[in-house]
């Protein structure tokens, strides 16, 4: 993934803000004694992109991914809507337990900016909802010239979003953040409808580091920079886990990129080494076939 790519990652400083206050108190409002569920995953499963991961002579891509993963944040959804026999055809690929976290198309997004949408959204989720208990969190990410002064487009949909579609927001500009007041308004709006917040951790854009849980449930695009760097990012994020985990955290899902993405299951593998062994999950560790580092 390159937003967020910068030339030198060794001149960012990559440590974890600390918490925004309202995610406490939204933790601590769900608090029980349930383990939260944890699916860590790639964006993509084609061989294009992740190379080195599959052995020779794979036909099927997505049925041995999900013999290595749990999980996928499934970006092919972002550039069209599929037909019904073509999800159906992933369900049925996949082993149980495997979730789905589909994009939202960027014909809502990016073209139509939220506006009259009612008849895409109705066809996607006819689409997408083919993957029944596979289906995760649906992903709704919006283009970075998406500002605060479409608020109001932003509010109508997220509060005539179907509720039984679990759904999370991703916003790149940078005045959602940078004023207080309008943050507050974002952060409320997510909450009072249930709407997760994405927190993305980039190099470029540590602006969008905000820290903000708006349910019990965090999202985490973690972006590696194929540096060394990574792997201490990595046991930052391990941290923070555990701080919410203990918080009432019900749900983490780290979705992990790279700037040259072969190298995303390699750094998954470590990730998910390191919470097995911290935490007492029992997540599959992937193998690489091929590619060996992230460097």
């Amino acid at each position: 993934m390159k937003f967020g790519k910068v030339d030198d990652p060794s001149l960012i400083d990559f440590t974890l803000p600390t918490d925004h206050p309202g995610t406490e108190v939204v933790l601590t409002k769900a608090k029980d004694d349930n383990i939260p569920e944890v699916f860590v995953g790639c964006a993509k499963w084609n061989k294009t992109d992740l190379k080195g991961f599959y052995p020779r002579g794979t036909k099927d891509e997505l049925t041995y991914y999900s013999t290595q993963f749990d999980s996928i944040e499934l970006n092919a959804t972002f550039y069209r809507i599929f037909p019904e026999n073509v999800v159906e055809n992933w369900y049925n690929k996949t082993p149980e337990g495997f979730k789905f976290f589909p994009k939202i198309p960027q014909l809502i997004s990016q073209f139509r900016r939220l506006k009259n949408t009612d008849e895409i959204v109705a066809e996607y989720l006819n689409s997408i909802g083919n993957l029944k208990e596979k289906l995760g969190m649906i992903f709704l990410q919006m283009p970075q010239n998406f500002a605060p002064k479409s608020f109001d487009a932003l509010e109508n949909f997220v509060q005539n979003w179907p509720k039984e579609f679990p759904l999370t927001l991703e916003l790149r500009h940078k005045d959602w953040y940078e004023d207080g007041s309008i943050a507050e308004q974002l952060y409320h709006l997510l909450e009072a409808n249930n709407i997760s917040h994405v927190i993305t951790d980039t190099a470029g854009r540590r602006d969008l580091m905000h820290m903000r849980l708006t349910s019990p449930y965090a999202f985490i695009r973690y972006t590696g920079a194929n540096h060394k760097s990574d792997y201490d990012r990595m046991n930052d994020w391990l941290d923070r886990f555990e701080v919410w985990k203990e918080q009432g955290l019900k749900g983490f899902y780290f979705f992990v990129h790279q700037n040259v993405e072969q190298a995303s299951p390699l750094l998954s593998a470590y990730f998910i080494e390191k919470l097995n062994k911290r935490f007492g999950y029992d997540i599959k560790i992937p193998v690489m076939q091929q590619t060996k580092t992230l460097f």
